[in-house]
């Protein structure tokens, strides 16, 4: 068992390594190609990863419990709509991550997105979903890290790729209770690759419409847009879905939560961003934060 946990744990490690490096990916994409154009490329990749997984997992689960999989089957109505609806999220969020990243660091790109799982439970007030004071203090410490993180001394305004990842976060939240409202309903790596198909459509309608996409800047961005299309969205989402296997969920999204501490790193490594000892104070405050609030409650 303890084999099985640590190989677990493993996986979802690599695939918090996979997306906390690819905010470098989407930063340097921007250096060739606009944020639509990355949108739309990195999602076609995507689905040319997601969609032979999708068989495979599909065919694999069908083979292993066929009562099961008919129970998870869905209704298609649901399917489409609950699909539409996370990739329009997910397309609002991505947009506002993808123009955040051509304004702030890559470290702190990551941390503030991360704020969308203390966001989670502070949005759920409004689906009357139960809010205790662990909540409460974990905003209160996100606040006070975000405080130290963008807005410098002197300085009472925050920056324009500060704003643009907390709207993210903000999306991000939302499309995580759309997706908690729907993955009951239907099997969830279909809903994946729908969300995933909406993206890239949306994507490519704004590239239409507000860029001029060249062959020659998505070919010359080709290594950024792959790695984030292939392996953040594709691999990554993957080794989710194969690491929560069995693990404990509390657990789980503590190991993924280490995406914000990545992107830190991998700005440093990658592109010698460097965060002030101030920044650092409000990263650890703000990780604090996220940790606190996935934290299970006492039991009575």
């Amino acid at each position: 068992m303890n084999k099985m946990i640590l190989r677990q744990s493993m996986i979802l490690f690599m695939a918090a390594t996979v997306w906390g490096v690819a905010f470098v990916a989407q930063s340097v994409g921007m250096d060739y190609v606009g944020p639509y154009t990355f949108i739309a490329a990195r999602n076609v990749i995507a689905l040319a990863v997601l969609v032979p997984c999708a068989a495979v997992m599909d065919r694999s689960r069908r083979d292993r419990d066929a009562q099961q999989q008919t129970r998870q089957k869905g209704d298609k109505k649901a399917l489409m709509i609950g699909g539409i609806c996370c990739g329009i999220c997910l397309f609002a969020a991505s947009t506002l991550q993808q123009f955040g990243v051509k304004y702030t660091t890559v470290g702190k790109a990551g941390f503030i997105t991360a704020m969308y799982l203390v966001l989670v439970p502070v949005f759920g007030i409004f689906l009357r979903k139960k809010t205790g004071l662990k909540v409460w203090t974990a905003v209160g410490l996100a606040s006070l890290g975000l405080y130290l993180l963008c807005i410098t001394e002197g300085d009472f305004q925050l920056q324009k790729g500060d704003l643009y990842m907390l709207g993210c976060a903000a999306v991000f939240a939302v499309h995580i209770l759309v997706v908690d409202h729907f993955s009951p309903l239907v099997d969830g790596v279909k809903l994946s690759c729908i969300q995933t198909l909406t993206n890239a459509v949306l994507g490519a309608v704004m590239m239409l419409l507000l860029e001029q996409p060249r062959l020659s800047d998505v070919l010359a961005a080709w290594l950024p847009i792959l790695y984030a299309g292939a392996l953040s969205s594709g691999v990554g989402y993957t080794f989710q879905i194969i690491g929560q296997k069995g693990m404990n969920p509390t657990a789980a999204s503590l190991i993924l939560s280490l995406e914000s501490v990545i992107s830190v790193l991998a700005g440093w490594l990658l592109l010698h961003q460097v965060l002030t000892a101030r920044e650092m104070a409000g990263c650890a405050l703000a990780f604090a934060a996220i940790i606190l609030v996935q934290l299970p409650a006492r039991r009575k």
